[in-house]
């Protein structure tokens, strides 16, 4: 358990968990659910795939998503552990955004959310933040830590709106933190 970072007293939430459906800003219907709740897992892990390499480069964040079909595939494949949760947004039947708790190995688990450029400033991201710390919490995750390039004010807010606060900064990037019931 880390001790060097710091988390708030009180937990946030609560917050709701996938399955759901919402009509995003741009009047489109998504549906989130989690990817070890699917039919068919591996379909929806190609089409999440699909979503990435379709991801435009000048999005990535501290050097994620990867670009290339292997490298994309490899580093979803740390992501899909056990112990993971990976809520997946559709619009039909592409995958408009990804939000991941992966474990640090240290008692608590790291976020990263990835909304496609096309459908960024609709709320998607918002959503999907909510509905995968509802499942982290069904699941017993109690502290939630993610890194944001210090200059990407909308992220920065969206955490906050959430419940994140800020807890330590370099000069590229800002921590933050949550506690979740």
């Amino acid at each position: 358990m880390s001790e060097e970072r710091p988390y708030p007293d009180e937990p946030a939430g609560p917050f709701p968990s996938p399955p759901a459906t919402f009509t995003d800003r741009s009047g489109r219907e998504i549906e989130l659910r989690c990817l070890d709740a699917a039919s068919d897992p591996e379909a929806e892990a190609a089409s999440l795939a699909d979503m990435y390499e379709r991801f435009d480069p000048a999005d990535r964040a501290q050097g994620i998503p990867p670009t290339g079909r292997d490298r994309i595939e490899r580093w979803l494949s740390t992501l899909f552990v056990a112990e993971a949760v990976n809520v997946l947004a559709w619009h039909d039947d592409v995958v408009a955004g990804h939000a991941t708790l992966v474990p640090d190995g240290e008692g608590a688990v790291e976020l990263a959310i990835f909304v496609h450029q096309d459908y960024q400033r609709a709320g998607i991201g918002w959503h999907l933040i909510q509905h995968l710390l509802g499942e982290g919490a069904e699941r017993g995750v109690e502290r939630v830590w993610l890194t944001v390039e210090r200059w990407n004010d909308a992220a920065i807010g969206l955490y906050r709106e959430v419940g994140f606060e800020r807890t330590g900064a370099d000069r590229f990037e800002t921590e933050m933190t949550i506690r979740i019931a």
